[in-house]
């Protein structure tokens, strides 16, 4: 999996809480990497660009040139045919905190490499006020 540079990743406070929850139970040493490097900010001052937990987005993947649209969510809500990804699962670990145009790197279930370009935020809840979800 890409690391991102240190502060690469933004994070709400909310956001970051849950997450480190979960990797407390999960021993997700790739979790814990990205919460201990991530930059914690309030849901209000999280930029509209930004993938949060449930934020739908459009990647392109670098070498197919295909467009999809996900969600980046909590494993218990994870249906990937619908593009309901884990935070838990390497896409989802690879594109959390991440921002509009970044690169996302990862090695998907079948041990081949993925790369992909975020380039759309459709929805952020924390850009419609709804800083609790």
């Amino acid at each position: 999996m890409h690391t991102p540079n240190p502060g690469e990743r933004k994070l709400t406070e909310l956001d970051f809480t849950r997450l480190r929850k979960i990797a407390a139970h999960g021993g997700l040493s790739e979790l814990d990497d990205i919460l201990d490097e991530a930059d914690v900010v309030p849901g209000q001052a999280v930029p509209a660009e930004v993938v949060t937990m449930y934020a739908q987005f459009v990647v392109v993947d670098l070498k197919l040139q295909r467009r999809q649209v996900l969600v980046v969510c909590y494993p218990s809500d994870a249906e990937p045919a619908k593009g309901y990804i884990s935070v838990c699962s390497p896409a989802g670990l690879g594109l959390i905190g991440l921002r509009v145009g970044a690169i996302a790197s990862w090695t998907g279930p079948g041990g081949e490499e993925r790369h992909v370009q975020i380039e759309q935020i459709l929805f952020q809840p924390e850009a419609t006020g709804d800083y609790l979800t």
